[in-house]
């Protein structure tokens, strides 16, 4: 079995006007996929991100630069991740399919190597 990482890209404010109900029923949907998957042995690991953007690190020479992102023209965050296990690429690609994140955002799906 391989593993492939889950990566969700949203826009924060895609679920901004959602009133409370309408944001908890989306939250149980997400359960509920996530129950089933980890049920079956497909869901190894998943966590909710912070919409706030994160650090970006990267090098200057000797230097190390920090810096708030994504970029203030950037919309898209990356608001989760799932790491499943699947015989294949197809096979992760048919798991991904029935995410509820699909009808709020894209989702990026990249094999891991376990070389």
């Amino acid at each position: 079995m391989s593993r492939y990482l889950m990566l969700l890209h949203e826009n924060p404010a895609h679920f901004a006007t959602m009133s409370p109900a309408e944001l908890q029923a989306i939250v149980e949907e997400y359960m509920q996929w996530s129950d089933r998957l980890r049920k079956e042995g497909r869901l190894l690991q998943g966590e909710k991100l912070r919409d706030e953007g994160g650090k970006h690190l990267k090098t200057q020479g000797t230097q190390l630069l920090v810096s708030d992102g994504p970029y203030a023209e950037v919309k898209d965050v990356v608001g989760g991740f799932f790491i499943l296990s699947a015989d294949s690429y197809d096979a992760a690609v048919a798991l991904a399919r029935t995410c509820p994140h699909l009808r709020h955002g894209e989702v990026e799906l990249r094999a891991i190597d376990d070389a």
